[in-house]
């Protein structure tokens, strides 16, 4: 792997060289999934150019893409590894478990476990405040997005208590999810209807009007509907008012909505999404575009990722990339076992 390592940053060298773009690559870091290597440019070579020239540095290492970013001032060019391993979500728990410190910080109302940034330290959202209203998760079929809902999912279950965290889990496909029907917190069985779906979200808006009117937050109610825009376009505007009633005023009423979407185009979402979800979780799409309506951010390289769990985080404008825990279904039952532990 070392020597590899070598000759794939003296391959980089030479074709931006070639290409008149000099830089020099000054390090990097191997995660499960990815390689990364640190550039730092010449100062008359121009960050575009790099950009450009990602196709051809995927064709000289002989890997099926390469992405090249900018995070923190720094420029970098990551590629796939051959031998990329899963990171599985009940080991990245055993881990955390033993870090006290950790877990005081994972037990904070609305804290989600989503796996493992670039530097190998654990990502964790935190839903319902303020910078955290809303979560679109997004991204085309291989991406992981159903994968990144289960883990968040299991997270809040595994170490929200009850009694603080309710759940309402919207589930068309019923594929997904089937874990989670034993979890002490859901309100109500799992949704799996479109009419069913309007029943249960026209509840929460009297709810949300409720708690709004009594100024009350808990305990918190985390809403998770996948596969949004088939929802929506099944269930027309009166299913698409709610949805946007929630959006715009639940995070008063301690109501969060983490929506899953593998159709993020502006003709499906519309002003929707744009407007009320700042927060964004994002795989692999299938285009640019697609890549600016699910990020919301220009050039957030989302069309060039790996798939399979390789995700963007995005909030407050910057993206931190995220390798999302797996939660295979052969790990179901003993997820079933923890809830009740």
């Amino acid at each position: 792997m070392h020597k590899r390592l070598h000759l794939q940053a003296d391959q980089i060298e030479w074709l931006l060289a070639a290409h008149k773009a000099p830089a020099r690559v000054t390090g990097g870091r191997v995660t499960a999934r990815t390689i990364q290597f640190d550039l730092s440019p010449a100062p008359t070579t121009k960050i575009s150019r790099v950009e450009n020239l990602a196709a051809e540095i995927a064709l000289l290492l002989q890997v099926s893409s390469a992405r090249v970013s900018r995070e923190n001032g720094a420029l970098h060019i990551e590629i796939p590894r051959s031998d990329g391993r899963a990171l599985r979500f009940l080991e990245l728990c055993a881990r955390a478990e033993r870090d006290a410190l950790f877990m005081r910080v994972l037990r904070m109302p609305g804290t989600a476990l989503l796996g493992i940034g670039a530097d190998g330290i654990p990502v964790l959202l935190r839903l319902g405040v303020s910078d955290v209203p809303h979560v679109l998760v997004a991204g085309t079929t291989g991406s992981g997005k159903s994968q990144a809902a289960r883990t968040l999912l299991a997270s809040l279950v595994l170490y929200q208590p009850a009694r603080e965290m309710q759940l309402l889990v919207i589930d068309p496909k019923g594929s997904d999810f089937h874990a989670f029907a034993a979890a002490p917190h859901l309100l109500c069985p799992l949704v799996q209807t479109v009419d069913d779906a309007a029943d249960r979200l026209e509840w929460l808006a009297d709810e949300m009007e409720r708690r709004q009117t009594a100024h009350v937050q808990r305990p918190r109610i985390v809403v998770l509907i996948d596969e949004l825009a088939d929802l929506l376009m099944q269930g027309g505007s009166a299913l698409e008012n709610l949805v946007a009633r929630l959006v715009q005023r639940g995070r008063s009423a301690g109501i969060c909505i983490v929506a899953c979407t593998q159709k993020p185009t502006a003709g499906v979402l519309g002003t929707l999404v744009k407007a009320n979800f700042p927060v964004r979780l994002v795989g692999k799409v299938t285009s640019a575009h697609d890549a600016l309506v699910a990020a919301g951010v220009a050039k957030s390289g989302a069309e060039t990722l790996a798939g399979r769990g390789d995700f963007l985080l995005i909030a407050n404008g910057e993206k931190v990339r995220v390798q999302i825990a797996h939660l295979p279904v052969s790990d179901d039952d003993a997820l079933r076992q923890k809830f009740f532990r």
